[in-house]
């Protein structure tokens, strides 16, 4: 309940900044004289687009307090939405301007223009190119690390363009309780940034770890054994998820997510289990015992932690989307946890499913029921074939009390269909958890 009310007031937090510039100038309460409703309605666009492109700074800054009701990965996702919904009103700002007060703009020309307009132009346009580069990242083949950097340069690029427009325009700054909150709100901009990009990492720096060990696994997976070096290390619970600079300072921004897939009673030691990917991970079996890394964590809410007195769990997983439940089942194996737990996990093929020696060993000390379904199952294969389909999933529940929580981590098409088939199956959504496999 204390989560849920902090949950709340974060929302309610974060609406208010938003929304108040819309209230103020719709309402007329702020106005320019002979402006009209329609200029000050747009107005009030404008400046709910720039506390909304503001806020997105704080969204992504990983304030735990701020982030624990939601997880960063929900966060994640809301701040790549509502970055479009500020691009719209932007538009929508410019849009009620050209077409109904042509001669509040300056001429299209950056030659002609005063430096305050072309500055207002320009912040669009980067603010439109840090959004096309995250909704098609992957299309348009641009590298995570390339474009992580980018994003960042470009979003505070134009944020501080914004704010140049804003200030030349004049229009409303000059009151003084309009002027005393952008600029209270450009000093929040300033010492979020400064803590992020600098401060933060500085801190890390001095929390360093080193790789004790380094499996191979199946599946093109290797699995990464940390220990801190000079530290107590961190606790964390099973299943949330951890950004890890490995090889690299963390004041060079080259960190990625990764859930921790190991026992989160194992005080110190960190496991993360990484597929070869993307960019970074294609190069995960090179790293040498011995490397140095930094981790900035724990993150995220997709933990049994969470739910003390559930009588019991369902997990449904697809390919690497295994190594958060491999900690949170680890961790209850430690626990000497009997709650009865139900597994179903997806895979490529037999030779290609990461963990799978670890689970077989899980199933032995755990009241786990383990389901594999293979996408091209080995001649001689007597389990479950294809995907794991509502009817599967529905079978899997059989037997499991009711009440039990739900979690999965995997493909979103794996993912769409499990929360389908638990809803068919008349799973309460509060007990359904979802990690999030992918979020930039």
């Amino acid at each position: 309940m204390k989560t849920h009310s902090r949950g709340v007031a974060w929302s309610l937090a974060y609406t208010a900044l938003v929304a108040t510039p819309l209230i103020v100038l719709g309402s007329g309460l702020v106005s320019l004289p002979g402006s009209g409703w329609w200029f000050d309605f747009s107005m009030g666009l404008g400046f709910g687009a720039l506390a909304l492109m503001g806020g997105q700074f704080l969204l992504t800054a990983r304030f735990r307090r701020a982030t624990a009701p939601f997880g960063m990965d929900v966060l994640y996702v809301l701040h790549r939405w509502l970055a479009v919904l500020g691009l719209v009103l932007v538009v929508a700002h410019y849009l009620i301007l050209r077409f109904g007060y042509p001669a509040a703009l300056a001429p299209g020309s950056p030659l002609d223009a005063p430096l305050y307009m072309s500055a207002g132009r320009a912040s669009l346009a980067a603010f439109g190119v840090v959004i096309a580069s995250s909704l098609w990242r992957r299309p348009l083949g641009i590298g995570y690390d390339g474009w992580r950097i980018a994003h960042a340069v470009l979003a505070v690029v134009g944020m501080t363009l914004a704010l140049v427009h804003v200030f030349g325009a004049g229009y409303y700054s000059g009151v003084f309780w309009t002027r005393s909150m952008l600029e209270l709100f450009l000093g929040s901009l300033v010492t979020v940034v400064l803590y992020m990009r600098i401060a933060k990492p500085i801190l890390a720096t001095a929390r360093p770890y080193k790789v004790a060990d380094i499996r191979e696994g199946r599946g093109r997976t290797w699995t990464l054994k940390l220990e801190p070096d000079g530290h107590p290390g961190l606790r964390f619970a099973p299943g949330p998820f951890a950004w890890l600079s490995l090889g690299r300072s963390p004041i060079e921004a080259r960190e990625h997510p990764f859930s921790f897939s190991g026992d989160a009673e194992a005080e110190g030691v960190l496991e993360f289990t990484i597929k070869e990917l993307g960019d970074f991970t294609s190069t995960i079996g090179a790293t040498q015992v011995g490397t140095v890394a930094y981790v900035d964590g724990p993150h995220g809410v997709f933990t049994v932690d969470r739910h003390p007195d559930a009588p019991g769990f369902m997990f449904i997983a697809g390919g690497v989307g295994i190594a958060p439940i491999a900690s949170m089942l680890t961790t209850l194996a430690t626990r000497a946890d009997r709650r009865p737990i139900a597994l179903v996990y997806g895979t490529r093929s037999w030779e290609a499913t990461p963990l799978r020696e670890e689970l077989a060993e899980l199933e032995k000390v755990l009241d786990l029921r383990l389901v594999h379904v293979l996408e091209e199952p080995h001649e001689g294969w007597r389990g479950e074939t294809g995907w794991p389909d509502p009817e599967l999933i529905g079978a899997a529940l059989t037997g499991l009390p009711e009440g039990v929580q739900c979690f999965m981590c995997g493909p979103e098409p794996l993912t769409d269909m499990a929360q389908a088939a638990l809803r068919a199956n008349d799973v309460p959504l509060r007990h359904i958890h979802l990690e999030l496999f992918e979020m930039a």
